[in-house]
């Protein structure tokens, strides 16, 4: 993608679009995107003091792979509900059992780079984000016996020519952009490829660590997201999604929010708990354009 003032896309507003149709004529489609990722102690925190180590802010995200993740899942398949796993590849080798069981669940893999402790934008080159991409996917795929088709970058950063590299090594869709509550159509270099919503800002992340909320409004948010784009989806299809950390949302005072939103969602009709290939795949397929 050239440097440009605006993203690989048309303006659209949602109000002048054709309708979209999910299969078997659901009215949204469910995304979950929990975050499974690696931090090194011998490294600067993404946030933090900035000291080496930052033993506490590394502690709770290891909690995150040794207890909350565990908790988190339980929930979800409680429900009935796939995730769609940012994944840094380098949990393949530092808590296999995490991306294991993700696996077991028939939960998909996204990239999600190495670790979250370097972010593409953190590169000095093209060519070293190219790496990372490719490094990052071909560690997932050794270790599950499948390419993810889907990536999110740490920090949802990207570089000018990130799109591209994506479409080079057999990506499909990401939810970087987070630009809109329908699947965005990009073409790259003459390619299609699919933005996905990631929410707007539900994530347990901004409510808990950036904005200090409670377990409860976070609860209330996830439930009013839901209502209104389920009302909207009425006359044409939307995308419910939202972003989840182990270590944010696993632990004991918090998960309960999780399992009583997911109820509400799931008690409604035409609901489509689907991946993020599923819907990309849908979209590129032409079956998204309803009548």
């Amino acid at each position: 993608m050239k440097p440009s003032r605006y993203g690989p896309f048309p303006y659209s507003p949602i109000s002048g679009r054709p309708r979209l149709a999910w299969p078997g004529g659901a009215r949204v489609a469910l995304m979950i995107v929990p975050n499974v990722e690696c931090f090194a102690l011998d490294a600067r925190m993404p946030a933090g003091p900035g000291n080496i180590p930052d033993v506490s802010a590394w502690g709770i995200r290891d909690y995150g792979n040794r207890v909350g993740a565990f908790r988190m899942m339980d929930v979800m398949e409680n429900h009935g509900v796939k995730g769609t796993v940012a994944l840094n590849s380098a949990c393949c080798d530092a808590c296999p059992d995490v991306v294991t069981h993700c696996l077991e669940l028939g939960w998909e893999l996204m990239g999600h780079c190495e670790s979250n402790t370097k972010r593409l934008s953190d590169t000095d080159t093209e060519g070293e984000a190219l790496k990372i991409i490719s490094r990052t996917l071909d560690r997932i795929e050794a270790f599950s016996g499948k390419r993810p088709s889907g990536w999110l970058g740490a920090g949802r950063q990207e570089t000018w020519n990130t799109l591209d590299f994506l479409i080079a090594e057999g990506c499909t869709y990401t939810p970087d952009w987070d630009n809109d509550d329908q699947p965005v159509l990009m073409e790259i270099g003459g390619s299609p490829f699919v933005g996905l919503p990631y929410g707007a800002g539900v994530s347990d992340k901004q409510h808990f660590e950036m904005h200090h909320g409670s377990a409860a409004d976070f609860e209330m948010i996830i439930c009013e997201a839901f209502d209104v784009l389920y009302a909207e989806s009425a006359d044409s299809g939307r995308v419910v999604a939202f972003s989840l950390h182990p270590y944010i949302i696993g632990v004991p005072h918090r998960i309960s929010a999780l399992d009583r939103a997911l109820a509400h969602i799931m008690k409604h009709d035409g609901v489509w708990p689907a991946t993020g290939s599923e819907i990309a795949d849908w979209v590129l397929s032409g079956n998204a354009a309803g009548n």
